[in-house]
């Protein structure tokens, strides 16, 4: 049995019940609908304070995901500044319930547009916010102009960064299928990822659908994907980081998923 927390991606409705569904560790969750821009909402029935309660009473750790709307990189003004609005109403809504960290995806740019741009609105994203909770920026699988599809990026990214803004609230998600579908390869990953962050607070752990560098995001439980389970067995173990499966099948799947890297990473 491995000293790891491991959990997975579930329904906002009653997370606690889903993590004993599961036999998880911790649960990621949406406050509210993924594809909108309306404000964060605390969905569990009781409330905001009551879910942090029996969460807390449970031993169990909260995530939050943001919505995938967010695009804080982008030129365009109209996404740019709605998106860094719902990152922090997301951001003291993730606090409020006691969450351990709000992750966000990178974002892209234009396909014309100069990376620095991007680089550039991120670090005036949180020189105008204080962060009430860790920020993880998600490494994501497609598109050309990505903040965070390539390692390379992600280092431009994280030195702007590092230049202009205090680095105590910003951390790292590395997710598995997004690294293979983006044309990462997962041997040495870790190590790489962590040259340039210096951390990695949290391991999306997915199997993909899809081939090498496909750039589609679309996962898979372990061993019905495109990835070799002891590579995504290997990365969690290199992490030293709690494990989320984002995997689909409903508390079998992710419980199965959830098992099979109980059994595997070491104690």
């Amino acid at each position: 049995m491995t000293g790891l927390k491991i959990g997975a991606h579930v329904d906002q409705v009653d997370p606690p019940g889903e993590a004993v569904a599961r036999k998880a560790d911790l649960v990621q969750f949406f406050l509210g609908d993924p594809q909108d821009w309306k404000p964060p909402k605390v969905n569990y029935a009781a409330g905001g304070d009551a879910l942090r309660t029996a969460a807390e009473a449970a031993g169990l750790d909260l995530y939050v995901h943001a919505p995938y709307r967010i695009n804080v990189a982008t030129t365009n003004n109209r996404i740019r500044i709605p998106s860094r609005k719902l990152l922090e109403q997301h951001a003291v809504a993730a606090a409020a319930i006691g969450a351990k960290g709000l992750i966000v995806h990178g974002g892209h740019l234009g396909g014309d547009d100069d990376p620095a741009i991007g680089y550039d609105n991120w670090c005036k994203t949180f020189e105008r916010m204080t962060a009430p909770l860790p920020i993880l920026i998600e490494n994501t699988a497609g598109g050309e102009n990505a903040m965070a599809r390539r390692l390379d990026r992600i280092a431009g990214l994280w030195d702007a960064l590092a230049a202009r803004v205090d680095m105590t609230s910003i951390g790292f998600c590395l997710d598995t299928c997004h690294a293979h579908a983006g044309g990462e390869e997962l041997l040495g990953i870790v190590d790489r990822v962590k040259a340039i962050t210096g951390r990695i607070d949290l391991v999306h752990a997915n199997d993909s659908r899809d081939v090498f560098d496909s750039g589609a995001d679309r996962h898979a439980n372990f061993g019905a994907g495109q990835i070799d389970g002891d590579a995504i067995v290997a990365v969690c173990a290199a992490a030293g980081a709690p494990v989320v499966c984002e995997t689909p099948g409903g508390a079998h799947g992710q419980g199965a998923d959830i098992a099979y890297l109980r059994e595997r990473l070491p104690s």
